[in-house]
């Protein structure tokens, strides 16, 4: 038999018969590989699968017949998990994590199975040893008569190891270690993890068995491998965060069972990852004297509101051209605020180095940050310090209004929480909202002028 080979970019995965040095579909150079590839496989030797009960078969169905059966999820003893997954692990899920090396994937899965007492799960391990899974699951201290261990690469050695355990959970670290005897090709290449996430997918369908895949990321980071990992996956969970931070978010990028604007955020300590249940306190620094360029902004990540040092420092400059440095902050947003400050407010920006920083290493995409920033900006330039006691949460437009944004009452309420004792809003958020029951003094803005004599 005559081997067929063709040419697959290691970036996106697009297949071509010859080599060449772009890629025409997502125009990286130097992508393409040669892999085999073997047409004519046989039919798929699919032991693992359960024999079909009461003798019911995937036959065409009309859509009214289907019920609709609200899935029992399988909660966890970790409730950041629980609500970025949107309420728990859904049976029959695929579920792909994707994060920086030595951020801690492997230590969250880990100590979340071990958590788990009272389902049998199984940990395939393609890249730690068990001595080296042993020494982790130590250092977290916690014990598990229902946890197993499988050191594995193989997909067809691995479902041989499941037809004998009947896990209620697997969890797999990485996918890109693993090896299909269907696909002759090396582990890690675009073939191998397509084949191997379909049959992880085939498995977790027919079973109804929850699966988590850890994943690798790329230099840009995007999840390693073909983009069509992430269309067939259930969820896409992103861990992310700082070396130099204890802090960790895990960022939902796609659910098909809940939201994905949710996100978990973890401390990371000598003994694993411990759960941050008020976000708002980490990221306020507790500071005894009053500073300037410092404004706390009231934002809301998925369902929870959070509230979010805003650092800046305004400095004159020593070049020619005036510097612009943002984390955390979005550099052309800071740009536009500039800007408005600048036409609209008559500072001078335009001869001043500006720094921005977000506390606590996180990265804020919300648009009501935009006052807290404007304000933090404007207390450096006139080096008066704005009041601890004082939180915004607004939208700044091209024209200098302060923009109304959504669901200001739990924001309100978390700011009321955490002993605020004044908000700045926008005026536009008044319809429709009862400010009665606050107690906290709630000061409607419309332009930007107004919250300048407001604060100096």
């Amino acid at each position: 038999m005559k081997i067929k080979t063709a040419f697959f970019c290691q970036n996106c995965g697009y297949e071509s018969a010859k080599w060449a040095g772009k890629c025409p579909s997502c125009e990286q150079w130097n992508t393409f590989v040669e892999e085999k590839v073997q047409k004519d496989i046989p039919l798929r030797n699919t032991s693992w699968q359960p024999e079909k009960e009461n003798g019911k078969s995937n036959n065409i169905v009309h859509l009214s017949a289907v019920s609709a059966v609200e899935e029992d999820r399988l909660l966890t003893p970790d409730a950041e998990l629980n609500r970025v997954l949107g309420g728990g692990i859904v049976p029959g899920s695929l579920v792909l994590v994707g994060g920086e090396p030595g951020i801690g994937k492997s230590t969250l899965f880990l100590q979340n199975a071990l958590q788990l007492k009272d389902i049998t799960t199984l940990y395939i391990s393609g890249e730690e040893s068990a001595q080296q899974v042993k020494m982790r699951a130590d250092r977290l201290q916690v014990k598990n008569d229902h946890f197993f261990l499988l050191t594995e690469t193989s997909t067809q050695t691995i479902f041989q190891e499941i037809k004998k355990l009947r896990p209620q959970l697997v969890i797999v670290d990485s996918i890109q270690t693993l090896q299909s005897p269907f696909i002759e090709s090396a582990p890690g290449s675009v073939s191998q993890i397509r084949e191997t996430t379909a049959e992880m997918q085939r498995f977790a369908k027919e079973s109804h068995t929850p699966v988590f895949l850890i994943g690798h990321i790329t230099k840009d980071g995007s999840i390693a491998g073909p983009k069509i990992l992430e269309h067939m996956v259930d969820t896409v969970l992103q861990f992310e965060g700082d070396q130099h931070y204890a802090y960790r978010i895990l960022r939902t990028i796609k659910n098909r069972f809940g939201s994905t604007a949710e996100l978990g955020i973890y401390e990371m300590t000598g003994q694993g990852l411990r759960q941050v249940t008020n976000p708002s306190e980490i990221l306020i620094s507790q500071r005894e004297d009053q500073l300037s360029g410092v404004a706390i902004a009231a934002t809301i990540e998925g369902m929870r509101p959070m509230l979010v040092e805003v650092q800046a420092l305004v400095t004159q400059s020593v070049y020619g051209t005036p510097q612009r440095t943002a984390t955390g902050f979005d550099l052309r947003r800071l740009q536009l605020l500039l800007a408005v400050l600048e036409k609209r407010g008559g500072f001078h920006f335009g001869v001043k180095d500006v720094f921005l920083n977000i506390a606590g290493g996180i990265r804020v995409e919300d648009p009501s940050i935009d006052l807290a920033v404007l304000c933090a900006l404007l207390s450096s330039y006139e080096d008066i310090p704005v009041s601890s006691k004082i939180c915004f949460a607004g939208e700044v437009g091209l024209s200098g209004e302060i923009r109304a944004v959504n669901r200001i009452e739990q924001r309100i309420a978390e700011a009321e929480k955490l002993g605020f004792e004044k908000i700045f809003i926008s005026r536009y958020n008044k319809k429709g909202a009862d400010f009665g029951k606050f107690n906290i003094e709630i000061v409607p803005v419309g332009r930007v002028e107004e919250v300048y004599r407001g604060l100096f």
